[in-house]
């Protein structure tokens, strides 16, 4: 599919034009980001793991009644999205308690919430995305309070079901970001989840030894960044497309046979 001119260009995708109306083409990079950009290196094939990871979560939400911008994975680093106007908040959904929690209000790390909580933060680099209330929110008009109340009964729904996906395959979901736009197709407009889901967006554990399989890995120099990636994906039963990425088991090596 022919990309068109470039849309927008952020940390870890960029956005093109798509040949038909309304529509984007979503290219994931292989830059690794932490600290707000400050710290950063690039790691060949983790775009592709992302793609992939993202494409089989989002799907599987479309399939339960949860509409999100993907239309289809195109290739391995790419994906055609509905071209939606993204909602200024990044919606912060808690199961158990880590990094910057922790240290904002004295939690201790690994506390599990009796209910899951959810935050938001203004999508802003240049200002650390800072966390901001309902308040903050309706005052300067990046949404309403029937969109919000909406938006995060969504979050939960989303929780709920993705809760449930990870534990079957031996992962903890502890936390995860989630993006949302504003849809104008066919005169109709409505908000849907866009932006992605993968282990750059979400903190993933395993279930036994609670080892990182997320960003973590990179935001505290735990090494294996890519073998974890690639061990959330052979969970999920995903990892199938043949890459140049080289397969291994997370701690230890394996030889998995890749088919196109």
């Amino acid at each position: 599919m022919k990309k068109g001119k470039k849309l927008y260009e952020g940390k870890a995708k960029i956005l093109y034009a798509a040949p038909e109306k309304g529509t984007a083409i979503q290219h994931f990079k292989d830059h690794a980001t932490a600290f707000n950009n400050q710290k950063k290196t690039i790691i060949e094939g983790k775009g592709i793991l992302n793609n992939r990871i993202s494409e089989h979560i989002l799907s599987s939400l479309n399939q339960i009644g949860i509409q999100t911008h993907l239309i289809k994975r195109i290739n391995m680093r790419e994906q055609l999205v509905k071209l939606v106007e993204i909602i200024p908040i990044e919606f912060i959904v808690r199961n158990i308690a880590t990094g910057s929690l922790t240290k904002r209000l004295g939690i201790e790390d690994g506390t599990v919430f009796e209910r899951p909580l959810v935050e938001f933060c203004y999508k802003n680099d240049e200002l650390n995305d800072p966390l901001v209330a309902r308040e903050h929110i309706y005052a300067f008009g990046w949404s309403n309070a029937m969109e919000l109340d909406w938006i995060t009964e969504q979050c939960f729904r989303i929780n709920d079901f993705m809760q449930g996906m990870f534990k079957s395959v031996g992962i903890k979901l502890v936390d995860f970001k989630l993006e949302f736009g504003r849809l104008n197709q066919n005169g109709k407009k409505s908000i849907i989840l866009a932006d992605e889901i993968s282990p750059d967006t979400c903190r993933l554990w395993d279930a036994l030894s609670d080892k990182k399989l997320d960003k973590d890995r990179f935001r505290k120099d735990l090494g294996n960044i890519l073998e974890a990636y690639q061990e959330v994906a052979r969970r999920l039963n995903i990892l199938h497309e043949e890459t140049n990425i080289k397969t291994v088991e997370f701690g230890k090596l394996r030889s998995i046979k890749v088919r196109k």
